[in-house]
């Protein structure tokens, strides 16, 4: 049924701490990329089904990453002259990845994807390239777009846990980007991975739309706050949060096995 009709009554007052999840989970995914950690569990927790769940999680980050994609570009620190290959690559690995999950099994990604979240979590605590300044980049821009962009769109788009951790990391490690830069550069990726599944979950009518809409509302601004955090402190706060971030999920999935 194109682009949907999922209602569930939600009361005002549980949609006030949808408001607040979103408005939370925006703040830690623009600074570490794990806002949804926060407010998947949510969803799931007040009743709404899994395939819902994921729906309206995926409708309401895409305004957080959008809120805080424009104010890391109106701050300068996003080149899209440089991104827009990646940009088209990752959304073209999403869509193949989004249709190809609902032909494959995800159990082998859900056994490997926390041990890769945990290598990381190492990478950003011992790595001397993550800071706040540039370092030579290992791979050309070319090289990057297809392999990154199109792999960890194709990730995202099949299964999607921790691709704001792996974007920063392949900036950092491959591009040697610092952290801020690789921080905003991530954010843009991000948006066009779950935009693309998104489209498909709006036409197949699986988003709740009382959620989505307040949560997206707090998004925005929660995205808008951590980002300006993000520009004003740099690696002093991106590496820690993503430390904690890439362990957290991996815990949470290797709980949920």
């Amino acid at each position: 049924m194109p682009f949907g009709d999922s209602i569930i009554e939600l009361s005002l007052q549980l949609l006030a701490l949808l408001a607040l999840v979103g408005f939370s989970a925006g703040f830690v995914s623009s600074i570490a990329g794990a806002g949804g950690l926060i407010a998947l569990p949510v969803l799931l927790s007040i009743g709404i089904p899994p395939i819902n769940a994921l729906a309206t999680n995926k409708f309401q980050s895409v305004f957080g990453t959008l809120s805080s994609t424009i104010n890391y570009f109106r701050k300068g620190h996003i080149d899209f002259s440089r991104l827009y290959p990646a940009l088209l690559c990752a959304g073209v690995g999403a869509a193949v990845g989004t249709f190809a999950v609902q032909n494959m099994s995800a159990d082998f990604l859900q056994q490997l994807i926390p041990f890769l979240l945990i290598g990381i979590a190492l990478y950003f605590w011992f790595s001397p390239r993550v800071d706040d300044h540039d370092s030579h980049p290992r791979i050309s821009q070319g090289k990057f777009n297809w392999t990154v962009g199109g792999g960890i769109g194709f990730y995202g788009g099949f299964f999607g846990p921790g691709i704001g951790s792996f974007f920063a990391f392949a900036f950092t490690s491959l591009l040697g980007y610092n952290m801020r830069r690789a921080t905003a550069n991530t954010k843009p990726l991000v948006l066009m991975t779950n935009t693309t599944s998104l489209v498909i979950f709006l036409w197949s009518g699986q988003v709740i739309w009382s959620a989505a809409i307040v949560m997206a509302l707090g998004q925005i601004i929660g995205a808008r706050l951590g980002s300006s955090m993000v520009i004003r402190r740099g690696a002093a706060l991106v590496r820690p949060a993503i430390i904690l971030a890439t362990i957290a999920m991996a815990v949470k999935l290797l709980l949920s096995q």
